[in-house]
């Protein structure tokens, strides 16, 4: 278990210490060096000196060095998973199936990196030739959330190391453990020295804006709250440094009349259980058409109660405990309100007995202007809503300042893609409930972020577009 600073090459002890909790139970598990002033400076400075020599290697190089870091956390998920369980709280199997999802992140940017496309052509005028060719953008920093400490964190990695770009990384102080495996992977694999470094500043605020306001940084990638991106971007102004944002959510899913009940509870069971409930595409918004709400939220509540929750690594187990205390507290604190407001709970909504960061599985009724329904929950919770018409659906889904992704469960394909077209949203699931995958193009749009991930657009936010005029 790694828990010093990664800088330049080498893991170094800090100005300190903090804690990192699991969850479950309220231990320590370890405890991970901060970073000062003098350490975050160190590496700025490998980054910024790396660089050059980092961006002129050849794609080929730099794909095989991802290719064998994908081999090795493959190869290693056992132990990566338990490690996230154990930090974030989450789940085995669901800790599992993100160190894979985590891993393509490598494999899919190994092989984007070897296939950067350029442009060759005539002007239309004809006095010259127009090449257009891509650059890596420079020192990027990298900042990412807690819900997934190993997929956030390759899925910014992946396609600034193929770009040829050099990165400081600064995880969640609640999931360092799991960011400083990877990098450890990465070493292993062959990542030059100063190509990837690692920090936990304190503070953390003040630091992260000293560095933005470093003419050295060029790049910031950032997963997290709108409230923190809001203040991200406001701090990169200064210098006018390129920014990705992938922000907050408050995904809806529109349950149409002539979909199978069936198939739409499991799937809104992934859309929403995945990861506990804790991802910014988790369902946090169920609207259902009239004629089939009855037998929906009797289903969906069916399978909601069936749900195990106990202690992340124990056998059996399908719901583990919110990240920390903080975090459950404050969905108890959502459903609460939701019920003072005229909710009514059809399972759930009661905070266990007992140690641990636990929430249960809760359904909850409301009506269409409950406060719960403006606020991204992140946890266990299902809100349902009745509408009528389609029209009425899609303004009620489209009603949020957020358009991460929307769900969409319908018999009919063609009504679904005609929905699908309708919603705010920067990605659309039809009749299934997750579709996020490394070959695609992950983001949103309005103030659920800038930029995309993953997919053949994910490595071009690490690339500067260079246009050349030729004269021939």
């Amino acid at each position: 278990m790694r828990t010093q600073l990664f800088i330049d090459g080498k893991w170094v002890d800090g100005n300190g210490t903090m804690p990192v909790y699991d969850p479950s139970d309220g231990s320590i598990i370890a405890h991970v060096a901060t970073a000062g002033e003098v350490e975050c400076e160190a590496a700025l400075d490998a980054a910024y000196r790396a660089f050059p020599i980092w961006a002129k290697t050849t794609p080929r190089f730099r794909s095989e060095i991802l290719r064998k870091a994908f081999e090795i956390m493959v190869a290693e998920s056992d132990q990566i998973a338990t490690l996230i369980s154990r930090e974030n709280g989450k789940v085995f199997a669901d800790a599992k199936g993100e160190v894979a999802y985590a891993a393509e992140f490598f494999r899919w940017f190994a092989e984007e990196t070897v296939r950067v496309p350029g442009d060759f052509r005539m002007a239309p005028s004809g006095d010259k030739r127009i090449l257009v060719t891509h650059q890596p953008i420079g020192v990027s920093l990298l900042i990412t959330p807690w819900n997934f400490p190993a997929g956030m964190a390759t899925r910014k990695i992946g396609p600034a190391l193929a770009a040829g770009c050099t990165v400081i990384l600064k995880p969640a102080g609640e999931t360092p453990l799991t960011a400083l495996a990877i990098v450890d992977i990465l070493e292993r694999a062959g990542v030059p020295k100063g190509v990837v470094n690692v920090i936990m500043p304190k503070p953390v605020g003040e630091t992260i804006s000293k560095m933005l306001h470093d003419p050295r940084v060029r790049n910031l990638s950032f997963t997290g709250s709108t409230e923190v991106g809001r203040v991200l971007l406001h701090e990169a102004a200064d210098q006018v440094v390129r920014c990705s944002m992938e922000l907050g959510g408050n995904a809806p899913v529109l349950v149409f009349e002539d979909a199978d009940v069936s198939k739409a509870v499991e799937g809104i069971m992934i859309a929403k259980m995945r990861n506990g409930g804790s991802a910014c595409t988790a369902a946090n918004r169920v609207y259902v058409q009239r004629p089939i709400a009855e037998k929906l939220t009797a289903e969906l509540t069916k399978a909601m109660a069936a749900l195990h929750m106990g202690s992340p690594l124990e056998a059996g187990m399908n719901l583990g405990a919110s990240v920390s205390l903080k975090e459950r507290d404050k969905i108890a604190g959502l459903v609460d309100k939701a019920v003072s407001d005229g909710g009514k709970i059809t399972t759930g909504g009661k905070v266990p007995d007992g140690v641990g960061a636990f929430y249960p599985a809760t359904v909850i009724t409301v009506e269409r202007n409950n406060s719960i329904l403006q606020h991204e929950i992140f946890g266990p919770v299902a809100p349902v809503v009745i509408f009528d018409t389609d029209e009425e659906g899609i303004a009620l889904a489209n009603g949020s300042e957020f358009g991460l992704i929307s769900y969409v469960f319908s018999g009919e394909l063609g009504r679904a893609i005609r929905i699908a077209e309708a919603m705010e949203s920067g990605m659309v699931a039809i009749n299934r409930g997750v579709i996020s995958d490394p070959a695609a193009p992950f983001g949103g749009t309005k103030q659920s972020g800038l930029g995309r991930e993953g997919g053949f657009a994910g490595i071009h936010e690490f690339l500067e577009t260079k246009y050349i005029g030729v004269e021939i």
